[in-house]
């Protein structure tokens, strides 16, 4: 009825709208129907809309938007080596705090601060003077006992003979012996004060006690030093080789400490590797220095259940240097069989990490996973969640949404 409506109210026809609407139609002043003289030709186009979309208003619901297109690869069975990932510092092998340990005047400094030192090289020189005099009346006290002690054994083989014909008395012989031993105490007191003011004179030259890098002077030329005990110069770190310190779960120590026990009667290359560690500074995206475990604590810290583990290194470019932090890649055992997906089709929510995995429909599902150690293809191992012969999306993970379907495309075919 409505249309009929609309179609009376286009045309401007009295006489059809009043036939619609039930009522009798207008006469004019000579008792003729009144018509309309106002509908034209160039009505007709907005007759042919109202129509049209009085049709459409009776059609069925619009098209359904295809399946959006994702890429999906299926899981990949291969070996892979098992590592787990720490943070640590690095420790210099060899540390040494180099000390004046005689008192007097600082009158050189022999090494550039920041600068590599051979082991036995001079890094400071103290005044000597008094020490080359102190040496030099040593020697002479120690000459001095010497001879003392020569003419007290001649004096004892004189009485020695002389109381053979009863010349002197036994007495005379006792003193003569007391005397020798005498000056013997006296030789061997007289060479330890020559060793001392020579250990003293050797103390003038400060040398390095390692290879290494030498911090700088904390002490400059013209300033007394050892007075009131050892005075602290510089320092001397030995880098070459270096160590890793960093903590470990338990549980890892004992996997490792199991691996490479002698009696395994499986030990091949393979385990030899257990144990091997590598480390990457804080500017590097890689692990290129390689190393190996060299010392586990002997006790577990009861407040954080870990164990302090030490890596030594390689450095003979002394690239690293102590106190840096690094991150450290400890390696364990191949796995010949392991589950690795795309590294690129992990999400993760408050649930965890998780794939969207298709169903024989193309229907997405999504699935938790637990997830083992990044290989470096960008590959990572799925510990648990997925069996293996599930198709996962690895691109379009925006366009796809659980319980809808999605057109999957393999990596051929989107290429």
């Amino acid at each position: 009825m409505k249309i009929y409506n609309d179609l009376a109210t286009l045309t401007g026809d009295g006489a059809t709208r009043a036939r619609i609407e039930g009522r009798p139609p207008q006469l004019s002043h000579n008792g003729r129907r009144r018509s309309s003289r106002r509908f034209r030709f160039s009505r007709w186009p907005g007759l042919v809309f109202a129509l049209t979309a009085a049709a459409g208003c009776g059609s069925g619901e619009p098209a359904a938007p295809p399946a959006p297109q994702v890429t999906v690869a299926t899981p990949v069975r291969r070996p892979v080596q098992r590592y787990a990932e720490f943070t640590g510092t690095t420790v210099a092998v060899a540390y040494a705090e180099i000390r004046a340990r005689v008192p007097g005047l600082l009158t050189e400094v022999r090494f550039s601060p920041g600068g590599l030192v051979k082991k036995e090289e001079i890094l400071f020189v103290i005044e000597r003077e008094q020490y080359l005099a102190a040496r030099d009346e040593a020697v002479g006290a120690l000459r001095s006992a010497e001879a003392e002690l020569a003419r007290a054994e001649s004096d004892l083989e004189r009485v020695q003979q002389a109381i053979k014909t009863n010349a002197v008395s036994q007495s005379d012989l006792d003193r003569a012996r007391a005397d020798r031993d005498q000056a013997e105490a006296a030789v061997i007191s007289a060479r330890a004060r020559l060793d001392k003011a020579e250990l003293d004179l050797s103390y003038t030259l400060v040398r390095s006690p390692v290879d290494g890098q030498v911090g700088r002077n904390l002490v400059d030329v013209g300033n007394l030093v050892g007075t009131t005990g050892p005075t602290l110069l510089t320092t001397v770190n030995k880098l070459d080789p270096i160590f890793v310190y960093f903590d470990s779960p338990e549980l890892l120590v004992l996997k490792l400490l199991a691996l490479r026990r002698p009696e395994r009667s499986e030990r091949s290359e393979a385990a030899d590797e257990v144990g091997r560690v590598d480390v990457s500074l804080s500017n590097e995206t890689d692990f290129p220095h390689e190393g190996h475990i060299d010392f586990i604590d002997n006790t577990v810290d009861p407040t954080t259940g870990t164990i302090e583990l030490r890596a030594v290194l390689e450095n003979a470019d002394t690239v690293i240097f102590p106190g840096l932090f690094v991150r450290i890649r400890v390696y364990g055992e191949v796995e010949p069989n392991a589950l690795v997906i795309d590294e690129r089709a992990v999400g993760s929510d408050l649930g965890g990490k998780y794939v969207y995995v298709l169903d024989a429909k193309n229907v997405v599902e999504q699935r938790y996973i637990e997830l083992g150690p990044l290989q470096d293809d960008g590959m990572i191992v799925v510990e648990r969640g997925l069996e293996g012969n599930e198709r996962y999306v690895v691109n379009g993970l925006l366009r796809a949404r659980p319980g809808f379907p999605v057109a999957p495309l393999s990596a051929a075919e989107e290429g």
